[in-house]
């Protein structure tokens, strides 16, 4: 609502069934706009017949839904919008980053904000608070007990991850089955919209390498290994997936006071309901491999925190880190907010001990003033301080905090 009050266009991007035409739908009926989809065969057919001709038919306010099947028509938007600059004018839908695709004519700059919508986080699944973010960058954590165990709970939450409509499912049979037809749908529909591919068949087995090695560096080589097409086309695939935003990868921290930070970037799942589905794990399968149960734990947490940030007054950023500088030591999650730097790390264990706090230690002597914060997540029941501005904190305080 503040974005149409003083932009143009409004863009709601983010994967398939997360939710973008019904949040556009409902802000559309109280703001009086037109809904048209490039689903519709007839829609698209006549856009791409005269995309001039049918932008200026369109009502004085319209929300065009998957507009990233239609890229040609950003050119006409931008003619129209600059004959006429009024806030709130268009709502557009993307499953893919509009931003990145190939044929996309203009950017619309200037004229668009752009708003990325997520599955569900767990904070809007409980209707809890979502006071986390503002806890870590006020470093305001009060020790004792603030949470509670959730042990298999937990796996259970991880393997239903956030999709709306798979979370309508009762039974996680049915949710599995769920994820995965869209695995395979969005595979063979949305990749070919965006890009001409030979091997489609290698795309399922990608993602399902990709899931096996979320929350580890990006290693290309290991992901092209099973496969008779060269590295860099390995690679393309992988951004080709992050696109529509089946994969995100999570760049790397620097800062000119280490001088052996490792530079790769982690690849993470964008849902672990998604990624369990792939790796054909249930929640009882899942928490039986606690190395596996323990890396697909923290791509869960960073995609909740991702999704809580969304909606954070102030932009954060995200990234990890990693020093191979005599012992190697690395933080999960670095999150970035008004000049202020917090580091998370994530622990399937109940039990907590100073050496978890390593990486912790090491990013707050690196960022010295800017340091807001280092919270070590684990299955506890109590926020115990670690030294100055150290904590570890209940799991459970990310979607149950007061």
């Amino acid at each position: 609502m503040e974005a149409l009050a003083d932009s143009p266009v409004v863009l709601i991007h983010g994967p398939r069934q997360c939710g973008k035409t019904t949040l556009a739908r409902q802000v559309g009926d109280l703001k009086g706009f037109t809904y048209l989809s490039f689903d519709d065969d007839v829609q698209r057919a006549a856009a791409k017949a005269d995309p001039v001709g049918y932008v200026a038919d369109l009502p004085e306010r319209v929300i065009l839904d998957e507009v990233q099947r239609m890229p040609e028509l950003f050119t006409s938007l931008k003619a129209r919008i600059d004959a006429r600059r009024k806030p709130g004018r268009f709502i557009l839908t993307g499953s893919a980053n509009v931003l990145l695709v190939p044929r996309l004519a203009d950017s619309l700059a200037g004229r668009m904000e752009i708003l990325r919508l997520h599955p569900l986080a767990q904070v809007e699944l409980t209707g809890g608070k979502s006071g986390f973010l503002s806890a870590l960058f006020g470093s305001v954590f009060k020790a004792g007990a603030s949470g509670r165990r959730l042990g298999r709970m937990m796996a259970e939450r991880v393997a239903a991850g956030g999709y709306p409509a798979a979370l309508a499912r009762a039974a996680a049979r049915r949710r599995t089955a769920w994820y995965r037809d869209y695995a395979d749908t969005l595979i063979q529909r949305d990749v070919r919209d965006l890009a001409r591919i030979s091997e489609l068949s290698a795309l399922p087995r990608l993602m399902a390498l990709a899931a096996g090695q979320t929350a580890c560096l990006v290693n290309v080589s290991d992901l092209a290994a099973p496969f008779q097409v060269s590295r860099q086309t390995i690679r393309d695939y992988v951004t080709l997936l992050s696109r529509i935003f089946l994969l995100e990868e999570l760049p790397a921290w620097h800062n000119n006071r280490l001088s052996r930070l490792i530079k790769t970037p982690k690849l993470h799942v964008g849902d672990t309901g998604l990624a369990c589905t792939l790796l054909g794990l249930d929640a009882e399968m899942l928490w039986k491999d606690r190395t596996l149960f323990g890396r697909i734990l923290e791509t869960f947490i960073f995609q909740e925190l991702r999704r809580q940030a969304s909606w954070h007054e102030e932009t954060v950023s995200f990234s990890h880190f990693r020093d191979k500088d005599k012992v190697e030591v690395e933080v999960d999650i670095i999150l970035e907010c008004a000049g202020r730097l917090a580091g998370v790390e994530v622990k399937a264990a109940a039990t907590v001990t100073g050496d978890d706090f390593k990486g912790l230690r090491k990013l707050q002597d690196a960022a010295q003033k800017n340091f807001a914060a280092g919270v070590l997540l684990y299955d506890g029941e109590a926020v115990v301080p670690f030294g100055k501005n150290l904590y570890a904190v209940p799991i459970s305080n990310l979607w149950e905090g007061k």
